[in-house]
């Protein structure tokens, strides 16, 4: 089998997004201090459909220790708050009008260490799809070993592999680190 090229740029670009999907995540994890990626991801049951928090209203931080949703259409205040309490944040809407104000209280030591279990199952379920993007590539290997590809370059091909996994679970590993220390960190 002459001049095989394994799509390496495809395997990188995949498990970036894996990576990527992970940060978001995180984004959702409380570490004691009011982000508008705290909500802004959960789903709203509003007009009969799913809608994310972020199309049903502006999300903002006016106090580190608070977040504000405004929400576009009073119809579906409830909806938005029922989210926010189904969503395991931890946190109890304060309804005003169409304005719904999230007070996020402190993190206790209990409670922080439950978030960085949530932060590790995350991070492994992260691994677990850098890991089958590996072994994508691997079967595409076997497959061309099986149609002609020499020894010599299986170990190649499937040494670049390894290494590109290597360094994406080195990653997952360090950004798992970093989300725990700032969980951690009273």
């Amino acid at each position: 089998m002459e001049d095989f090229e394994l799509d390496l740029e495809d395997f990188e670009r995949r498990m970036e997004g894996a990576i990527n999907s992970l940060r978001q995540d995180f984004a959702g994890l409380r570490t004691g201090r009011a982000s508008a990626s705290m909500v802004d991801s959960l789903v709203v049951n509003a007009y009969g459909a799913q809608m994310p928090m972020n199309q049903c209203g502006s999300i903002n931080v006016p106090e580190p220790r608070l977040l504000s949703i405004s929400v576009w259409d009073k119809t579906i205040v409830d909806d938005v708050v029922k989210a926010i309490l189904d969503s395991g944040l931890g946190i109890n809407p304060v309804v005003e009008g169409t304005v719904i104000r999230l007070p996020i209280p402190e993190l206790n030591e209990e409670r922080r260490k439950e978030l960085s279990k949530v932060a590790s199952q995350y991070a492994e379920n992260t691994r677990i799809s850098i890991r089958n993007i590996r072994k994508d590539g691997m079967d595409i290997l076997k497959k061309a070993k099986s149609d002609g590809l020499s020894e010599d370059e299986v170990v190649l091909w499937s040494d670049e592999i390894q290494d590109l996994t290597n360094q994406f679970i080195a990653k997952t590993d360090e950004t798992l680190e970093t989300k725990k220390s700032e969980i951690m960190a009273v």
